[in-house]
C-alpha cells in the first residue's frame, strides 16, 4: 500500500538551538538577459547563489524551491526579475533573511586607441540582492582588468619600469540606476592604461607609452576611484579593491577602500 501522507522532514523541529546564517544552493547556471548602454540586450549565462537564513527550530530548508523560483521566471532572467526574486525567495522559503547572487560575463565592444580596430572585452559582473531586518537591498559588483605601472620602478630605473595586469573590483550600493559601463569607465580611467581585446602595433606603442606616462601604485588606483565615486551622489556605499599581479614578485599587491551606508 502506497503512502498518501509524505512527511515534511525539513519542517521538523531541531533541538540544537543553532541558527544558520546562510543555507541554500550554490553555482546553479541559468540564462539571463542584460540591457547594454549602447542599446539592445546581451544574452548570457549567469551563476546563481541563493541562500536564506534558517532559524534554529527548523531542521532544514526546502532546496527545491530555489530551483523552482529560477524556473518560474521563464527562460531568461532580467535585472528586474532578479529584484522580484529577492522578495519571492523570502516568501516561498518562509524566511526572515535572504541573500541572492547573480554573476555573469558582460561584454563591451571596444575600439583600439589608434587603429580603431574593434574587439570584445569581457568583464565579470555580479548583482547581489539581500533582505535583512525587513530591508531589501541590491548592490552591483564589477571586476575590471587594467594595467598598472609602478611609480617606484619608473623613478629608480635608468630605462623601463615594471608593470602588471591588475584586477579592480568595485562593489557599490546605489540610490538609482547605474550602467555597468559607468563603473568600467571609472576603473579604466583611474588605471595606468586600460586593456583591449585586440591591438595593432601603433596601438601597442600607444598603450605602452600611456602606462609609462601614468604610473600608479595599488594605493593610487583605489583612492582615485574613491574620489570619482564620492563626487556622484548615486553611490551610497562602496568597496573598492585592487589586486596587482606583480611581474617582478611572486606575490600580489593589494589595497581596499570602503565607504559604509549612512
Amino acid at each position: 500500500m502506497k503512502k498518501t501522507n509524505i512527511p515534511d522532514v525539513q519542517n521538523s523541529q531541531d533541538i540544537r538551538k543553532i541558527d544558520i546564517e546562510k543555507v541554500g544552493i550554490k553555482d546553479i547556471r541559468h540564462p539571463v538577459v542584460v540591457s547594454a548602454r549602447a542599446g539592445g540586450v546581451q544574452h548570457t549565462i549567469a551563476n546563481f547563489n541563493m541562500y536564506v537564513g534558517l532559524p534554529h527550530h527548523f531542521k532544514g530548508t526546502h532546496m527545491s524551491r530555489f530551483v523552482q523560483i529560477l524556473n518560474d521566471h521563464e527562460y531568461e532572467i532580467t535585472v528586474d526579475s532578479f529584484k522580484e526574486m529577492i522578495s519571492e525567495t523570502l516568501e516561498r522559503l518562509e524566511a526572515e533573511t535572504t541573500y541572492l547572487e547573480m554573476t555573469f560575463p558582460y561584454f563591451v565592444n571596444k575600439k583600439a586607441p589608434v587603429s580603431g580596430v574593434s574587439s570584445l572585452m569581457d568583464y565579470e559582473v555580479t548583482f547581489i540582492g539581500e533582505v535583512r531586518d525587513g530591508k531589501p537591498q541590491v548592490s552591483l559588483k564589477v571586476v575590471v582588468p587594467v594595467t598598472s605601472l609602478c611609480p617606484c620602478s619608473k623613478g629608480i630605473s635608468d630605462y623601463g619600469a615594471h608593470n602588471q595586469r591588475s584586477h579592480v573590483t568595485i562593489s557599490c550600493t546605489v540610490s538609482e540606476f547605474v550602467w555597468v559601463e559607468e563603473l568600467i569607465d571609472i576603473a579604466e580611467q583611474s588605471a595606468s592604461s586600460e586593456l583591449y581585446g585586440m591591438l595593432k602595433r601603433p596601438d601597442e606603442k600607444f598603450v605602452t607609452e600611456r602606462a609609462y606616462d601614468n604610473p600608479k601604485f595599488v594605493e593610487d588606483l583605489v583612492r582615485d576611484i574613491a574620489v570619482d565615486l564620492n563626487k556622484d551622489k548615486r553611490f551610497l556605499a562602496y568597496t573598492i579593491e585592487s589586486e596587482n599581479f606583480e611581474s617582478i614578485h611572486n606575490h600580489s599587491a593589494y589595497a581596499l577602500v570602503k565607504k559604509e551606508l549612512d
